[in-house]
């Protein structure tokens, strides 16, 4: 699997878990650990984890393992190292806290189109 490739079934697995605020961010060139970031958000812990979960779960389906995962006992911000692509889940106000984007200004950023978007 492509890195844009697994970074958008990594967006469409947590758009489908109802994650918010889908951005990835291309990190080719300006960092290397990875090649995309994808960041979501979550109302609660309890979809925090929910959202990890059914990443982990869809891709190991497609033999695509996470290699290291934090945050997930606390619930608060989970990341999940997958290679290509790592994914920062956020409870709402920890996204906020953090800001990665304006971190990662340097990044072209994507938002994700979701199946909620314009409703």
């Amino acid at each position: 699997m492509q890195p844009k490739e697994l970074a958008e079934k990594i967006a469409t697995i947590a758009d489908d878990k109802k994650g918010k605020d889908i951005l990835l961010l291309n990190m080719e060139g300006i960092s290397y650990m990875t090649d995309y970031f994808v960041i979501a958000s979550a109302s609660n812990t309890t979809l925090v984890r929910a959202i990890a979960d059914a990443i982990e779960d869809k891709l190991a389906e497609e033999e695509v393992f996470c290699r290291h995962k934090e945050g997930y006992n606390e619930g608060r911000w989970v990341l999940m190292d997958f290679g290509d692509a790592v994914v920062h889940v956020f409870l709402e106000e920890e996204r906020d806290f953090y800001n990665l984007e304006q971190l990662w200004a340097d990044a072209p950023s994507e938002a994700f189109k979701g199946t909620d978007d314009g409703e």
